[in-house]
């Protein structure tokens, strides 16, 4: 048995927190539920209790997470039939922090003064995006606020789950970067360099290996500090050209025609991009002011350009996936699912399909060139810690001859 911290709202309405033990977090909520109770958090006790958000105490607003949090516990109070001021109380009264508490409570007092809660959203200091303001206006029209919540908690665990899923991908390779380029430096600055006062003392020469190690172990030790400015000069500079729209469009350009990342990047961005749009078009956008919000959620310049021109084109009465299809950047079969959609008068459903799919190619991508990426990098840096090894080998002989 553990011990699970949880919040819900009993059939009066009445916030509850606090502990229970159980075998785990479903039988927490089942227990909940079985009391007649509407669960909204269960968790290990003390997991989460620290995040670095919370060092940062001149922060305003809610960030990603909370975001997640709120979505998915509104839902939940609507959906068991609580009013909407009632539900922004409920939250405001089981806030985990003072600044969540702050940006909840006035989204409530918004409510409460008459303001609908895309305005109330809309206001809080950028914490939601025009994609979530935009669908919970619809859902606000439509009469199904908690369904549309509910979509949107999904779509926000779906794109968290891609993100997380890349993020994880990359960090072996990093680690075996640092760790390796850690052992390069060690060798180089420390151990290579303690040759150099035994050739000096005997009077012979070093190995023409071991002085060219010596030579670049040299400059890491002596000028260190220049290698660090021009790194941070390079990506100031980098940074810099990226600032610019007409460099960064050609740089983005660049990336797509780069072989094995450009066909990751263009996956990445449809899938980001399906799901925004199928998201706000099952949610009552129409499908322009869908084109117009979707296209800032991607992050290639150059696709971002032609999803701005295809909304351009769908105006006038063309055809999305056509249109897409015109620059040959986004996937093919995408684009021909999305013409099936268009057929058939399925384009949100098609475009959810094409999302998971993609989500899911994306992963296998990333997998692909993690096979091909880790060996290659184990192999550069066997060959470049075995150069310096020898280095110290032919050293050690040259100094036993000079001696013998």
């Amino acid at each position: 048995m553990a011990l699970f911290e949880y919040k819900a709202v009993s059939p009066a309405g009445e916030t509850l927190q606090g502990t229970m033990e159980a075998v785990s977090v479903d039988m927490v909520i089942a227990r909940l539920q079985e009391a007649g109770n509407i669960p909204l958090q269960a968790r290990p006790s003390g997991e989460g209790m620290f995040s670095l958000s919370r060092l940062r105490m001149g922060r305003q607003g809610l960030n990603a997470r909370e975001v997640g949090e709120f979505t998915q516990q509104l839902s939940t109070l609507l959906g068991a039939g609580l009013p909407l001021d009632r539900s922004l109380q409920v939250l405001t009264e089981l806030a985990a922090n003072d600044r969540v508490k702050r940006s909840v409570g006035d989204i409530r007092d918004r409510v409460r003064e008459g303001g609908s809660l895309s305005e109330a959203l809309e206001a809080q200091h950028g914490s939601f995006n025009r994609l979530f303001v935009n669908m919970v206006r619809a859902g606000e029209i439509g009469g199904s606020l908690d369904v549309t919540l509910d979509r949107l908690s999904d779509y926000l665990d779906r794109s968290k789950e891609l993100k997380d899923a890349v993020v994880s991908a990359l960090v072996y390779p990093v680690l075996l970067i640092l760790l390796a380029g850690g052992s390069l430096i060690l060798l180089l600055v420390y151990v290579i360099p303690q040759f150099t006062p035994i050739f000096e003392e005997l009077g012979g020469d070093m190995p023409l290996i071991t002085r060219i190690v010596l030579f670049f172990g040299g400059i890491l030790q002596n000028y260190w500090w220049a290698l660090i400015a021009l790194a941070v000069l390079a990506v100031w500079a980098f940074r810099r050209m990226l600032a610019d729209p007409g460099k960064k469009l050609r740089w983005d350009g660049r990336v797509l025609n780069m072989r094995w990342v450009g066909d990751l990047v263009a996956k990445l961005e449809t899938a980001r991009l399906s799901r925004t749009l199928g998201t706000l078009l099952v949610n009552g956008v129409p499908l322009l002011a869908a084109l117009g919000i979707g296209g800032k959620v991607v992050g290639n310049s150059l696709l971002r350009q032609e999803v701005e021109n295809a909304a351009r084109e769908v105006k006038t009465g063309g055809g999305l996936a056509r249109n897409l299809a015109k620059e040959g950047h986004f996937p093919r079969l995408a684009l021909q699912m999305v013409s099936v959609g268009e057929e058939t008068g399925q384009l949100d459903a098609m475009l959810l399909k094409v999302a998971d799919s993609y989500d899911r190619e994306v992963r296998n991508t990333i997998d692909r060139l993690l096979s091909v990426f880790t060996p290659v990098v184990t192999l550069l840096m066997a060959v470049l810690i075995g150069t310096i090894v020898m280095s110290v080998l032919l050293a050690i002989i040259s100094v036993n001859d000079l001696v013998g």
